[in-house]
């Protein structure tokens, strides 16, 4: 499993990069859901807190919520996964990222979970 350092990382498996605000579901979620195949992306604009649900990801498995990791807002999604949402599965760091959020408390963001702290959560579901 990856799961790159420079990364924060939420309970519910998602990650928050604090330099961009770029968020998206971490390399063991999407293997848990196997091959995504739709993203409902949130509205931008948005003013999200964290731990709510904000966009969708369906997999041949199952439909999941994809929690915002800090309160903020949307400033950006992913417009890329419209046409190609298996790059959540085969890039989960890179191009496979779901939004972007305006992170209102910097201390929400350094609170989360580093990559060891996620990796011995991940290990334990």
């Amino acid at each position: 499993m990856s799961t790159p350092a420079n990364l924060r990382y939420a309970a519910s498996h998602e990650w928050l990069d604090p330099e961009t605000g770029r968020v998206g579901i971490t390399d063991h979620a999407q293997n848990a859901l196997s091959d995504v195949v739709f993203y409902e992306a949130p509205k931008i604009g948005r003013q999200v807190k964290a731990k709510e649900a904000v966009a969708v990801v369906e997999s041949v498995k199952a439909a999941s919520d994809i929690y915002s990791p800090v309160d903020g807002e949307i400033v950006e999604v992913n417009e890329a996964l419209a046409a190609e949402p298996a790059l959540v599965n085969t890039d989960p760091y890179g191009k496979g990222w779901l939004f972007k959020v305006r992170v209102a408390d910097p201390a929400q963001a350094a609170a989360l979970h580093d990559a060891a702290a996620y990796d011995a959560l991940a290990a334990q579901s």
